[in-house]
């Protein structure tokens, strides 16, 4: 139990930072390409202003730093690696009438094109074309489209945005590495007062079951010297309450171990639902109760059969206890993917049941009824049974029905 929450507080906290992460990581990645697009838009209009030439200064006349625009560098003509463009005259058909690749180092005819068709594609006035940032506007010689080389932009902005995941990712494997060190220490608490739990119930197994048993013995004794009695029977019935009681506690104590060991094996899951319920057979028809079984033959299982047995046991004895007079029991097994056990029971209070509380420990549906053998532990053993098979058990109502479904893996 103690590993199972550990294991639990590591996954929650891995998935909360990483999640925080990236979202970090997204907001930096929209930001940036938001700035790209910034870059390379001013950059597009300082030649649109300028009548499809690169000005060198901008409105107030000052000159185009190489630090104006953020990742670029916006140098002069006269420099090898001066901003590279090219712009493109279209006529009222839309057919190239002219193309100026002045400031371009090497484009073909058919690149040229191909980069015309992709952004009136678009049906946008701004965009990308592979590596070039393109705008089209509307000038008095027609439709005119600039095309902006932003590969060097592009690679500085992934090459950021690279650096940016790493040290994420860095981040979240140091915090990562960081919880999994602090969690035995924050689990420590739980785990404490989880053995002393633990040792209170051995102890009071120890501690109770010799004087219990010493009274049944003694009672069995004044039994035979002053015959039977109703008060003696009733000392009787209480003491062997206290230690099914008893043998519950420890019982789920057990259970609730990280390593409990399992005599696991193969086994006919089919075979084992069908002798358990032919065991509830008699008890059901002495209550006035039909109890009917569906069970798809051979479910080959591999598991603790003794455990998979009082798992059903518990179920049915449940639905026997809570079945409506003259109601129906109905079992169910079959395998799909893997073996699943249903047990279903007619029951009219359903809707007043609280079925997120059934699984709950001493917790009893019926609180109205006289003691009928159940403590409300039954229910959690099943389920820790369940769950050391790695499956799980459910509940469910439907029609003045009650039902339980078991998963088994």
């Amino acid at each position: 139990m103690i590993y199972s929450l550990r294991r639990k507080f590591i996954l929650i906290s891995t998935i909360s930072v990483f999640s925080v992460l990236i979202v970090i990581f997204i907001i930096m990645y929209v930001m940036n390409y938001m700035q790209l697009n910034h870059t390379m838009d001013t950059l597009v209009d300082a030649i649109v202003s300028n009548d499809g030439v690169f000005p060198k200064h901008d409105k107030s006349g000052r000159p185009f730093p190489s630090g104006d625009a953020p990742h670029m560098d916006i140098i002069t003509k006269e420099t090898p690696f001066s901003t590279r463009f090219f712009t493109v005259r279209l006529g009222s058909d839309n057919h190239i009438i002219s193309v100026n690749t002045d400031s371009v180092f090497s484009i073909t005819e058919s690149q040229t094109q191909e980069y015309v068709e992709n952004a009136l594609e678009k049906n946008r006035e701004r965009g990308w074309v592979s590596n070039y940032r393109f705008r089209i506007f509307q000038s008095g010689n027609g439709t005119t489209l600039v095309f902006v080389n932003g590969e060097m932009n592009r690679m500085m902005s992934n090459h950021f945005l690279l650096n940016a995941l790493l040290v994420l990712m860095g981040s979240g494997i140091a915090v990562l590495v960081l919880i999994i060190i602090i969690s035995k220490r924050a689990v420590h608490p739980v785990a404490e007062s989880y053995e002393k739990q633990k040792q209170f119930i051995t102890d009071a197994n120890h501690e109770l079951k010799t004087p219990l048993t010493l009274i049944l013995s003694d009672l069995d004794i004044v039994e035979s010297e002053v015959g039977e009695n109703e008060w003696i029977d009733d000392m009787r019935s209480e003491g062997k309450r206290m230690q099914t009681l008893i043998h519950q506690l420890v019982t789920l104590s057990r259970m609730d171990e990280d390593h409990t060991n399992l005599c696991v094996c193969q086994f006919n899951l089919s075979n084992a639902v069908l002798d358990t319920v032919s065991e509830f057979q008699s008890l059901a028809s002495k209550r006035k109760k039909d109890l009917t079984a569906n069970v798809e033959p051979s479910i080959a299982y591999y598991g603790d059969e003794g455990l998979n047995r009082r798992l059903l046991a518990i179920l049915l004895d449940n639905a026997v206890k809570y079945c409506d007079d003259g109601g129906k029991i109905k079992v169910i097994a079959y395998r799909k993917r893997h073996p699943v056990i249903i047990v279903e029971n007619t029951y009219r209070d359903v809707d007043n049941l609280e079925l997120g509380r059934l699984f709950d420990r001493f917790y009893r549906a019926d609180r109205s009824r006289t003691f009928d053998g159940s403590f409300g532990v039954g229910l959690s053993i099943a389920k820790a049974i369940a769950k050391k098979h790695h499956g799980d058990i459910f509940v469910y109502k439907k029609e003045q029905t009650i039902g339980f479904r078991v998963e088994l893996k």
